[in-house]
């Protein structure tokens, strides 16, 4: 390591908040595991909320510019450029700054006019117009703009960065670095007991999790377990995550008559204690963008089955490790029907996804950021 590489460097993530999203926890995991000797993290959010704020390292400064998000505060942003936004909420001074969801972080972060401080923006969903992609900055024009001003862009994986890049052109500044999840916390905390449900049932048991919001395509889910509870199969679904879609989807399990079959458990601070217990994850999504679920599910060598989304092939090869179905209702319940069918390929894609799974260690995946931060500085 260099001699400069000895002073620490001081980085700033901001994030929108620390909610329950996928995101929020993976940037907790990366900043918990980020070398202390060689880093001063700070981790700013716009707005106070989220349970992931809990998971922050002690050691981990935290900032929030404002105590909830309100009505209007899209419009509000708007009404300054980036660079007032960048003087009015960031006042330190730092050697590498992130924006580490695209959007209005993004644009905030755009406005650093530091020549020494270096810029780099995470994105973590599939944009796949210019107009969804610049819908928290003033136009098309100023997103281009911001997005260029940046050192570097990352992406959570191959298909997200093509399709960004694809939108902005802007590719000799792309990288792409998978998430960060904590692989041996993941796996010792799988084997607390559930008391509260029987996983001891003959039932061929399915796991999901997500927000519940309708882009996770969880409405369809209940649709197929409904179809194969009608074909004569023994199966439970288990839902985890909370959301505004809810109410509609309690509603929807009522009117099938599933309450029995298809549980929503809510959000849960340990959901591998569930997911590990049950034959095989169900990713059920219209869109994604590097499904940390999906991972988790491979790292404690549960089967999957997937919709055809973002980052799905770089995660399970040719279904290789997990199957991949058309991005369609019919097309979930024909993945899910083919490992219902067949013990032996079943038992076939528990032992690939084990394999997998150790391919996203927390090691690989840190080090690949801090190595990022390193050619970063040394270029300043």
């Amino acid at each position: 390591m260099s001699e400069e590489l000895k002073k620490k460097m001081k980085i700033l993530f901001l994030i929108p908040n620390l909610g329950h999203g996928g995101a929020e926890k993976v940037l907790v995991n990366l900043v918990n595991h980020l070398d202390r000797e060689q880093f001063q993290i700070t981790v700013m959010v716009l707005y106070d909320e989220g349970v992931n704020r809990a998971s922050l390292a002690p050691y981990i400064e935290y900032k929030a510019c404002f105590k909830r998000s309100f009505t209007g505060v899209s419009h509000l942003f708007k009404a300054f450029s980036p660079k007032q936004l960048y003087r009015w909420l960031i006042h330190d001074d730092y050697d590498i700054v992130v924006s580490y969801l695209e959007g209005q972080t993004a644009r905030i972060i755009s406005g650093c006019d530091d020549a020494a401080t270096k810029k780099i923006c995470w994105i973590h969903r599939t944009m796949t117009t210019i107009n969804d992609s610049a819908r928290l900055f003033r136009s098309i024009k100023e997103a281009r703009k911001c997005y260029s001003s940046f050192d570097r862009i990352v992406s959570v994986s191959n298909d997200v960065q093509k399709a960004f890049m694809k939108l902005y052109h802007i590719d000799e500044k792309g990288n792409v670095l998978y998430n960060t999840n904590e692989s041996e916390i993941i796996v010792a905390q799988s084997t607390e007991p559930v008391p509260e449900i029987d996983f001891s049932a003959n039932h061929f048991k399915i796991c999901a999790m997500g927000s519940l919001i309708p882009i996770k395509g969880f409405e369809r889910l209940i649709s197929v377990h409904n179809k194969l509870r009608n074909d004569g199969y023994s199966i439970q679904t288990f839902i985890l995550g909370e959301g505004a879609d809810n109410d509609k989807l309690q509603k929807m399990i009522k009117e099938c008559s599933l309450t029995e079959e298809v549980s929503l458990l809510g959000y849960q601070t340990n959901p591998y204690k569930y997911l590990s217990k049950c034959d095989l994850f169900v990713c059920s999504s219209w869109s994604e963008g590097f499904s940390t679920a999906v991972t988790e599910a491979l790292i404690l060598g549960v089967p999957v089955v997937t919709t055809h989304v973002s980052g799905m092939q770089e995660l399970l090869g040719d279904n290789q490790y997990g199957i991949i179905t058309e991005n369609s209702e019919e097309g979930l319940y024909n993945g899910i029907k083919m490992m219902l069918d067949s013990n032996e390929l079943f038992r076939s894609y528990q032992e690939k996804a084990q394999i997998r799974g150790d391919s996203f260690s927390t090691k690989n995946t840190v080090l690949a950021v801090q190595e990022l931060f390193e050619e970063l500085w040394e270029k300043g």
